[in-house]
């Protein structure tokens, strides 16, 4: 069936109830004035100034505002918007950053992540999903973590609601104005692989990384990251003033509420997973994560500034994107190398985190030594910062041009808020 002939999804009127208001403020994201605005007529998403849409079950699964900039990064160079990510994709990203900072001792690596991970359509035969519509899948041939996503999360899409959006010291723009009507454009840089030199770079993270899961006595799964980053309560997706690995417990400046009760907690995992009422939930790793009172090994710590090196903002990474768009075309760059002969399809998102093998449709182009984390890797925790203005270029032009500039309301509000 040709795309035009597939049914959209459409927005539905937002259904919050009383269980989801008490749930986000026992998870401590009501403590701040005005920080959600939870609906009740609205049939579709018209979020007042300073306001982003969002769901109840993105921020169970990790999602605050201010947002970290690593997901800040995935957005501008992915050319997406955050409603249309499914949860399990959320989650994804939620694990892949407390994997890299509790477990790894790193930022969010950008080489790392493209080398585990791609982006797939989401849909069914006759219908085309443009809420959701995005899946974060992990690589068929790489050993990672069995993440284990519920098949499906019901009525996810009708709990919507509003979520104030907050400045950072870290970046200069705006996550993207709301665009409900916008069509997902499927780039290259979906598919885009780590280089051979970040692969050789990143080598000593993914023997990390398997130690981690097959160290006998002391595997680690993602049930147990997951449970962990709920437990310490933290949102992984929120930008953080301290890195993951310097974590004080109780007096962590990020924490954004107090334990919930082993009762929550468990109920909390469950909703997340595919975990029944019969199977146990993880009451501890079985790796101690690095923080305050675990300290990185000696040799391996290092200044934010050394190992995230130098800082571009997805704003002026755009700037200099568009400046280049006016020069001759170029030819491919290495650093995007689609994986073109890997079919893929607009399929139904099962809550799998590997790639089934079904047979799809190509996508059209538009559309055992000492551990040391920093080894002759390339660590970066922006994305943009890698990912070069030529990719962008050749992913089917400028990525969302100046959609990460403030409006001339936004900018004022933010220095009102900024001043003491």
């Amino acid at each position: 069936m040709a795309a035009q002939d597939l049914g959209i999804t459409e927005w539905e009127r937002s259904k919050i109830l009383n269980q989801d208001t008490n749930l986000m403020k026992k998870l401590g994201l009501m403590k701040k004035k005005e920080a959600l605005i939870f609906l009740s007529e609205e049939s579709f998403s018209t979020p007042p100034i300073q306001y982003r849409v969002s769901f109840v079950d993105h921020l169970i699964c990790g999602l605050s505002a201010p947002i970290h900039e690593f997901l800040h990064g995935l957005l501008f160079v992915y050319g997406l918007q955050l409603h249309q990510l499914t949860p399990n994709s959320i989650l994804h990203i939620s694990i892949f950053i407390t994997l890299c900072g509790c477990f790894l001792g790193i930022q969010p690596n950008w080489a790392l992540w493209k080398h585990i991970f791609y982006l797939r359509r989401n849909g069914s035969h006759n219908i085309a999903y443009n809420i959701g519509g995005v899946v974060i899948c992990v690589c068929p041939d790489d050993k990672y973590f069995d993440v284990k996503f519920p098949d499906s999360i019901q009525g996810w899409r009708r709990r919507w609601l509003y979520v104030r959006e907050e400045c950072s010291d870290s970046l200069e723009y705006n996550i993207a104005p709301f665009d409900g009507s916008a069509k997902i454009l499927r780039h290259r840089s979906w598919d885009a692989e780590a280089t051979k030199e970040e692969k050789t770079a990143i080598e000593a993270l993914m023997k990390r990384i398997h130690e981690l899961q097959n160290t006998r006595g002391k595997e680690l799964s993602g049930i147990q990251i997951t449970a962990h980053f709920l437990r310490i309560r933290v949102q992984p997706l929120q930008a953080r003033k301290n890195p993951l690995w310097l974590y004080a417990g109780d007096k962590d400046v990020d924490r954004i509420s107090e334990d919930l009760s082993v009762k929550d907690l468990e109920k909390l995992v469950r909703h997340v997973s595919s975990l029944s009422k019969k199977d146990s939930v993880p009451s501890s790793c079985r790796v101690e994560p690095f923080n305050s009172t675990n300290p990185l090994p000696k040799g391996t710590s290092r200044p934010e500034s050394e190992i995230a090196g130098s800082h571009k903002s997805a704003g002026s990474s755009e700037r200099e994107t568009e400046s280049e768009a006016s020069e001759s075309a170029h030819s491919l760059p290495s650093a995007v190398s689609p994986r073109s002969k890997r079919k893929r399809g607009d399929v139904e998102d099962s809550g799998t985190s590997k790639l089934s093998g079904s047979p799809v449709e190509e996508a059209s182009p538009e559309e055992e030594g000492a551990f040391d984390p920093y080894a002759d890797a390339l660590v970066s925790s922006n994305p943009v910062e890698i990912f070069s203005e030529l990719d962008e270029i050749n992913a089917q032009g400028p990525i969302l041009p100046r959609s990460f500039q403030k409006t001339e309301e936004e900018t004022k509000w933010g220095h009102e808020v900024a001043t003491p």
